[in-house]
């Protein structure tokens, strides 16, 4: 069905091979121009501006991760009912899906530019560079429509088994993202305002080839008569998505109280975090990749009823976390200092972000397994367990660095992570299982309640 992957027929490790490469790549190509942003801003700039940046890192998590959140939860219901082959009802899901996304970019986009000054004040903002980061701020979020035009766009695509035309997309945007980076700040020296135009217009670039690719799929096309989305529908997309948005956002709540502390600690603290951050978002991408991809492989099997297939894919996509793990993980505890030193410039931030990623490197492990484990009960149409987990994330983040950067200093940070993750991935395989074995056992339930029976012949 024009390049989509089908993913109830066929191999697991086949069909989530053939999605999750080309997923991966685009990740990569994300993360290296959000790296690539970083430094430039770094080596054009100055650490300081790198840290004006990197403070406003968390708070765009929470806006935009919010966005992203409600287009993941979103799209589940795209990929069940391609599951079930109910085309009528996967237009009619999408239609509402637009609606909604309309409404919600226009309240996001209010509240994040009333609020982003009192926020960053919140944040402990350190005055040098507190103008440079409402700078960023202001131009991202006014652009917020953008994001959420890519996000969604592509999202649709990779419910319906397409992971190349987000390539595609990011290819073309990550080029131009990096040309217009370096014409803005080394050649035009407009400063932190550049960066965040080019990243803008390249969310542009890509939701448009996106959204191009959607118009011509065929059984996306309006019909001559449509029953238009109604109340119950609105209210399955919002059970679905708000809790993976409220997730991200809680998420991103614990990681603003940690960058209120390394604020607190001095510039030097902040531009070191900065890179850091760049480099765990980086280095989990294969298994955030995973993740997605047993997102939709799990929601296409959950509305096809292929409950025996979902579990050989957990299976597949465990063993890419875990591959990347061993290859990634080993590179931040063996090169912490060369990493480091890539993005900062100062023999002090380099040593706290040594310290930072070689704690990291060891336990990565624990986010790789729970990007698999938080897609695949996502995917079975169940939001809230992730959500609860991005509660623990927040109450672990917060009590690990409130209790104990008093006494090792920058290092809290890193334990902070670590805790987080561990603490979010048995909650959510603790919950896999359980809900597994539960929808599994109803699924074999109904097939014998169903099955013929056979009378035997009577005797004469």
């Amino acid at each position: 069905m024009n390049g989509n992957i089908d993913f109830t027929q066929g191999k697991p490790s086949h069909t989530i091979l053939r999605f999750f490469f080309p997923m991966l790549v685009t990740g990569l190509l994300q993360q290296f121009y959000s790296f690539a942003d970083t430094a430039i801003v770094g080596r054009g700039l100055g650490d300081n501006a790198l840290a004006a940046v990197g403070n406003m890192g968390s708070l765009c998590f929470l806006i935009i991760g919010f966005s992203m959140g409600l287009a993941n939860g979103f799209s589940v219901l795209i990929a069940q009912r391609y599951g079930e082959k109910n085309f009528l009802e996967l237009r009619r899901t999408l239609s509402a899906m637009v609606r909604l996304a309309v409404i919600i970019t226009s309240a996001l986009t209010v509240l994040s530019i009333t609020f982003l000054r009192p926020v960053l004040a919140l944040l402990q903002t350190d005055e040098s560079i507190i103008g440079d980061s409402l700078t960023y701020g202001y131009i991202l979020f006014g652009g917020l429509s953008a994001t959420i035009y890519y996000n969604m766009s592509a999202g649709i695509l990779r419910s319906l088994g397409d992971s190349k035309t987000p390539l595609k997309a990011i290819v073309i945007s990550s080029v131009l993202n990096i040309a217009m980076d370096s014409l803005f700040i080394f050649v035009l020296r407009t400063g932190v305002w550049g960066a965040a135009v080019a990243t803008i217009i390249s969310q542009v670039i890509s939701g448009t080839v996106c959204l191009r690719r959607l118009r011509g799929i065929d059984f996306l096309k309006k019909q001559n008569v449509e029953p238009k989305p109604d109340g119950v529908l609105y209210a399955q997309l919002m059970k679905n998505g708000v809790p993976m948005a409220l997730m991200n956002s809680i998420t991103a709540v614990g990681c603003m109280v940690v960058q209120y502390f390394v604020n607190g600690l001095g510039v030097a603290y902040t531009s070191a975090y900065s890179a850091c951050s760049k480099y765990i978002n980086m280095f989990m991408q294969p298994a955030c990749t995973a993740g997605f991809s047993m997102s939709a492989y799990t929601g296409q099997n959950y509305g096809a009823k292929r409950f025996d297939r979902i579990n050989n894919g957990l299976r597949v996509c465990l063993a890419i976390a875990m591959t990347a793990y061993v290859m990634l993980g080993m590179a931040m505890v063996m090169l912490p200092e060369w990493l480091a030193s890539l993005l900062l410039s100062g023999e002090e931030q380099i040593s706290y972000a040594s310290e930072f990623l070689l704690i990291c490197g060891m336990m990565l492990f624990a986010v790789d397994m729970l990007f698999v484990f938080r897609n695949a009960v996502q995917g079975m149409g169940f939001p809230l367990v992730p959500m609860i987990s991005g509660i623990v994330e927040m109450v672990l983040r917060i009590g690990v660095i409130s209790l104990f950067i008093g006494q090792i200093g920058f290092r809290a940070t890193a334990y902070a992570e670590v805790c987080a993750w561990v603490g979010a991935l048995i909650l959510n395989a603790a919950a896999y299982t359980v809900i597994y074995s539960r929808e599994s056992g109803k699924m074999l339930c109904r097939r014998k309640i169903h099955k013929p029976k056979k009378h035997k012949l009577a005797v004469q």
